[in-house]
């Protein structure tokens, strides 16, 4: 009898230190994950351009609350976080105006980047304005570029990023398809053109990535999460062209930020 009250004693001792344990191990995973030095680096597609909230003194890099960077940090609580994505970015910007919050305590980096460079703008502006023809062939320039002079700007963006903050882990995200072919679109594009657009994007995307895997990041692909909410799919989470908000025109919305960026990052991150 009173070996079994000595061992139940001693099993409720053990169960008791190893809740304690389990709930110690809890809280400094929980501590673990909120200290987070996180930076958010990009173009609009980081920025949040196209969601709208912009924070006031953000000007003309419209970053918004409700871009992937921000949701991520608003439902994380890192212990310091840095939105310099902006609007319009080039590589030669992040470069010059981006990377200053970056340091040896920097945990993680979020970046879009490359599209612009590739100009993506202009691709789009060519394919709405002008010809079938001369809009797959600016789409073939662009991917030209993409082959030729994009991996040494993306080398010395990636490079740069590492040597500032050699312990972080840095997620590079894609960027999605604009169309779904033979979608609910009556008017606008041809589905030719639609194609050469989504192929310019896919080859950008393969361009990044293997930059990304060379460079030891993460690449974080947004082409599944928007499937399905391309323009023309009837439950977009892209902005189609706004004549009356013309910047906005091709970025994701609100719904995009959330729906179709954060999950991929939330999970790479």
């Amino acid at each position: 009898m009173k070996l079994s009250r000595i061992a139940a004693i001693s099993s409720s001792l053990l169960i008791g230190a190893a809740l304690a344990l389990t709930g110690a191990g809890q809280a400094q995973a929980a501590q673990s994950a909120a200290a987070v030095d996180y930076v958010a680096l990009g173009d609009s597609y980081s920025s949040g351009l196209g969601a709208g909230s912009y924070l006031g003194d953000s000007g003309s890099c419209r970053r918004s609350n409700r871009a992937y960077p921000a949701l991520w940090a608003a439902a994380n609580s890192p212990s310091s976080f840095a939105f310099t994505a902006c609007a319009g970015a080039r590589t030669g910007d992040v470069l010059a105006g981006q990377l200053a919050p970056l340091n040896s305590g920097t945990d993680l980096v979020s970046i879009t980047i490359g599209g612009n460079d590739a100009g993506f703008g202009d691709v789009m502006t060519t394919c709405i304005l002008q010809s079938e023809s001369t809009c797959v062939a600016r789409v073939q320039e662009a991917k030209h570029f993409v082959d030729t002079t994009l991996p040494a700007r993306l080398d010395s963006v990636y490079s740069t990023i590492r040597s500032k903050s050699p312990s972080a882990r840095v997620v590079v995200l894609g960027y999605p398809r604009m169309y779904k072919l033979n979608g609910s679109c009556i008017a606008g594009l041809t589905e030719k053109e639609r194609a050469a657009i989504n192929g310019g994007a896919d080859h950008l995307n393969a361009a990044l990535a293997k930059r990304v895997a060379d460079h030891g990041f993460t690449f974080a692909d947004v082409v599944p999460s928007f499937t399905g909410h391309e323009i023309c799919s009837g439950a977009s989470w892209l902005h189609s062209v706004n004549w009356l908000n013309i910047v906005e025109s091709y970025h994701p919305t609100a719904s995009g930020q959330s729906g179709g960026y954060l999950p991929p990052f939330r999970s790479a991150a």
